[in-house]
């Protein structure tokens, strides 16, 4: 098993600044969760770095719950009731997602918002390179990843009752002053190159009047694959969700073949024979994506990879911040800004032209 594979897999012992009131949790899933009966027990997943996640575990049935952290948050961040509107809104139009059972704006039941939902059988893949599968295992699973990825992106967003989740346009401008804003209020240190990317960026944005159902953080860890069939039965973590342009969601989902290679923390498909193991290039990549959705190119892709490497610079500049404030929901959180930094550069490297 991966490094990867065994550290994120599965569930733990609730850490203590994370730990729920069981017996309050127990009696609103009694009032508020079809199907529900006791008694409980709770897990913490491994995996995942923003909103805790626990395994909800009763005789019958297995659950999983989705909380704000304990603490102080930027303002728009670790939306659930959010995430919760746009799961119910998918689980009916027939995309793969868990069914959402109900959301909580209590604070005094577990002293965060939260929303509970199923919990789906299947595989959770934490390592991009996939080993143990054949080279055929491989191009199949990135395949199924791709085509429901552009699935989601065919939703009519009106049709399925997410009109008004937000502005529908000018969605990387957003995401550019949101990140921006989210990594001043994070910054632990002065990165000039951050500084310079946030002054490029907004000025040299792609034209774009496309606009549907966003993931925000459409990566193979954030689903679960079939038990034994290389397809996806759920897409988890919607907590980015939003409407806009669908090339920022696939851009950013990109990163893999963008980013460095820095160490186990971050996956990256830099330095492999992607040929040799059944990955494909990031022209292959591309040119599936375009014939998935009728595209003859797609244009600007140095400006969408240089935001892209950016954007995770700042996410993970937020989670330093929160590991320092220690409300991080890993353990195994980054500590110092050597992947910003890293991430940083990378970014630049588009700008400049130096990478492709």
């Amino acid at each position: 098993m991966s490094t990867r594979q065994e550290k994120f897999s599965g569930t733990k012992e609730v850490q203590a600044h994370l730990a729920l009131p069981i017996d309050r949790l127990a009696a609103y899933m009694e009032a508020n969760v079809e199907g529900y009966e006791g008694p409980l027990t709770v897990r913490e997943f491994k995996g995942g770095q923003s909103n805790p996640t626990y395994q909800l575990v009763t005789p019958k049935q297995r659950y999983v719950l989705r909380r704000k952290p304990p603490g102080h948050l930027l303002p728009s961040a670790h939306q659930v009731d959010r995430e919760f509107r746009v799961i119910d809104a998918l689980y009916r139009a027939g995309f793969p997602v868990p069914r959402a059972y109900a959301l909580c704006e209590d604070t005094n039941v577990v002293g965060t918002m939260f929303y509970i939902m199923e919990m789906v059988d299947g595989r959770i893949l934490w390592d991009l390179h996939l080993p143990g599968h054949t080279p055929a295992e491989r191009t199949a699973i990135y395949d199924a990843i791709l085509v429901t990825l552009t699935d989601l992106q065919k939703l009519d967003y009106r049709k399925i009752g997410l009109e008004g989740f937000s502005k529908p346009n000018d969605y990387i401008a957003r995401q550019i002053h949101v990140w921006s804003k989210g990594y001043k209020s994070s910054e632990t240190s002065k990165i000039p190159l951050m500084d310079k990317l946030m002054e490029w960026l907004p000025k040299n944005i792609p034209p774009s009047d496309e606009a549907g159902v966003i993931h925000g953080d459409y990566r193979m860890d954030n689903m679960i694959l079939h038990p034994t069939e290389q397809r996806v039965i759920a897409v988890l973590d919607w907590e980015l969700a939003t409407l806009g342009d669908p090339l920022g969601d696939f851009s950013y989902h990109m990163a893999p073949w963008v980013i460095p290679a820095v160490d186990e923390r971050v996956s990256s498909l830099e330095g492999m024979d992607l040929e040799a193991m059944g990955i494909p290039t990031q022209a292959q990549y591309i040119a599936r994506y375009c014939e998935l959705t009728g595209r003859k190119e797609i244009k600007h892709m140095e400006f969408y990879n240089a935001y892209t490497a950016w954007r995770l610079a700042a996410i993970y500049q937020g989670i330093i911040k929160r590991v320092k404030d220690g409300t991080a929901a890993s353990s195994d959180a980054p500590t110092t800004t050597d992947i910003v930094e890293r991430f940083a550069e990378r970014a630049w490297e588009y700008v400049e032209g130096k990478r492709g």
